[in-house]
């Protein structure tokens, strides 16, 4: 007996007990049918399964560029400069890091510097502050009259 004709007798004999009968996707179109054909289908995959963005197949030195590079957007609402401050060293604290770990591939990341991302930081607030529409000014608040001084002025 071939091998062949033994894999297609044991599928015969599968599908004349049942056991195809019930599978999940039964009757449905098969999902990639059409589509070119990709190598990296499971990697698509995988991701998709374990939701993960394709920034996590990044090697950790280029995401702290893309840190550096994103750190003005992301302190620009920072309320306080000591906010903005801890976020900078907290970032330059991972860069340093870096060095450290054994990577195969060397990108040189530098630490960012502080009172530079401070005054940037106070420019563009003042940016924003000029740019918003000037508040009217409040009214004063009439103190509140006794009746007494009503009934005098109402004549």
């Amino acid at each position: 007996m071939r091998f062949e004709s033994w894999i297609d007798q044991q599928i015969r004999e599968a599908t004349e007990r049942g056991d195809f009968d019930d599978l999940p996707g039964a009757g449905k179109p098969l999902p990639d049918h059409g589509r070119a054909y990709d190598e990296e289908w499971w990697l698509r995959d995988f991701l998709s399964r374990h939701e993960v963005g394709a920034d996590g197949l990044l090697p950790p030195a280029i995401l702290l560029r893309r840190e550096v590079d994103g750190l003005r957007d992301e302190v620009r609402d920072l309320p306080s400069a000591e906010r903005v401050r801890t976020v900078v060293e907290a970032l330059n604290r991972r860069i340093r890091q870096s060095w450290t770990a054994p990577d195969t591939g060397r990108i040189p990341v530098r630490p960012v510097d502080v009172e530079a991302v401070l005054a940037q930081w106070q420019e563009d607030r003042a940016a924003a502050a000029s740019a918003a529409p000037p508040q009217p000014p409040a009214r004063p608040v009439e103190p509140a009259r006794s009746g007494r001084w009503r009934r005098l002025f109402r004549r």
